[in-house]
């Protein structure tokens, strides 16, 4: 890959797609990452408020929690294998399909948690059948993200790449939002028997329309013009992860840890934060699902701002500065979310996700212009979900042993070191902000 003039922004568009045409893409891309999101997300928060007294009945509160956060864990697991799946059609076939595949995985096992019976009728099977669906989840969401921005990115204008690559990085926080609302709405009609007996799986049912309606937008969208080219110039890779593994492997590793701290903050400040407040700090489950609503809109923020200024600034800039605040904000979080009071709770998260979107926001353009057109689907998706491994799976099956066992602060050491871990990838990352995508 070559540099574009000192000027990208006044460079003629990188693909052959009209203005017009590519926002187009960049809503599509936003409108599916926000459906499979929703669906990802409605797990996490099952997870934190009701799935231990659904499926795991028989073990005590803390080893229920522990269960109940381990098949949480589970997804994370699976996304890497979704991701060297999907990547390798992805890289083959085209973006376009591949997320259409991925978008009926996601959503038909996300609505089958909300069809499954729980302990007392099933017995084991009910848990064993809730990791099998977890699972398939994260086959699915691992070929999402990055068959999402490749849709965005690849048919924008050069020098505004970032910019469209925030759309479908909006995904996750108005995905959240609206699994959170739901939840929400849910709990605030039904008193406590009614919402663990029933009322829980209303918002995983809904998951069958919006499936359709993202299955709509998907369908109506082109192939990228960088993918089609490919093709006419017989470019593509035979075997794409393992050109990827042989000759890109730093890019690989470093992008993967880089990601790393988005996955230990957006679980621990939006997850585990849920489960801890609602049962340690015995704060109300409508004022948590708020308080985590405000974080979404801080999260928002930060996407959007780092995402528009990588365009100008570069992408390495805005990634370490979030990194940095989040190495700070690791401090802070608990000591502020142990005060009970919503205002200081709606803060630490807040804060946290900030950090988060600010470390993440320049990722939908970062990671894929690390690697060449004929491996960046596998190599964008692979990265980003090897990191989900460290900072996601690994941060359910660690973060709540260390909280009994060390108390609150331990957490947001924790981040904090997560942080660092990332700073120190994105430090040994190159600039490449004015790489073209060919």
């Amino acid at each position: 890959m070559s540099p574009t003039s000192s000027d990208p922004a006044a460079d003629p568009p990188e693909s052959a797609a009209a203005p017009e045409s590519a926002r187009r893409v960049a809503v599509a891309s936003f409108i599916g990452n926000t459906v499979e999101l929703y669906d990802f997300f409605l797990y996490g928060m099952a997870a934190a408020l009701v799935l231990d007294d659904v499926f795991f009945p028989n073990l005590s509160p803390l080893n229920a929690t522990l269960a109940s956060f381990s098949t949480y864990a589970v997804a994370f697991v699976a996304r890497p294998i979704g991701s060297i799946v999907f990547g390798h059609f992805g890289d083959r076939v085209g973006r376009k399909s591949v997320l259409v595949a991925s978008l009926l995985l996601m959503g038909l096992s996300t609505a089958l948690v909300g069809l499954l019976p729980g302990y007392t009728t099933l017995g084991v099977w009910a848990p064993l059948l809730l990791v099998v669906l977890r699972f398939l989840q994260g086959i699915g969401i691992g070929g999402e993200w990055g068959g999402a921005v490749l849709l965005a990115v690849e048919h924008a204008p050069r020098g505004r790449r970032g910019l469209y690559a925030a759309f479908p990085q909006l995904g996750p926080p108005v995905g959240f939002s609206a699994a959170t609302v739901a939840f929400w709405l849910v709990s605030a009609s039904l008193d406590e028997a009614a919402f663990t007996s029933w009322g829980w799986r209303i918002p995983f049912l809904l998951s069958f329309v919006l499936v359709a309606v993202g299955l709509v937008v998907r369908l109506k969208i082109a192939e990228t013009p960088v993918f089609a080219r490919s093709v006419a110039e017989r470019e593509a890779s035979r075997a794409p992860t393992m050109e990827l593994l042989r000759c890109h492997r730093r890019e690989l590793l470093l992008g993967a840890g880089a990601m790393a701290v988005v996955y230990a903050l957006f679980y621990t400040s939006m997850t585990y934060s849920l489960s801890y407040a609602t049962t340690v700090l015995d704060v109300p489950r409508t004022t948590m699902l708020g308080v985590s609503l405000v974080a979404c809109v801080f999260l928002a923020a930060g996407i959007w701002l780092a995402a528009t200024r990588s365009d100008t600034a570069g992408r390495r800039r805005p990634a370490l500065l979030g990194c940095a605040l989040a190495v700070a904000w690791g401090a802070l979080l608990f000591p502020l979310l142990d005060t009970g009071r919503p205002v200081l709770m709606a803060l630490a998260l807040g804060g946290a996700t900030f950090c988060l979107g600010v470390a993440s926001g320049p990722m939908g353009a970062y990671l894929p212009e690390l690697f060449p057109a004929r491996v960046r689907y596998s190599g964008a998706s692979l990265a980003y979900n090897l990191g989900g491994v460290l900072g996601g799976a690994v941060s359910p099956l660690v973060v709540p042993r260390l909280q009994p066992a060390f108390g609150s602060s331990a957490v947001g050491w924790y981040v904090s070191a997560m942080a660092v871990l990332s700073l120190l990838c994105v430090r040994a990352l190159p600039e490449t902000r004015e790489r073209t995508l060919d």
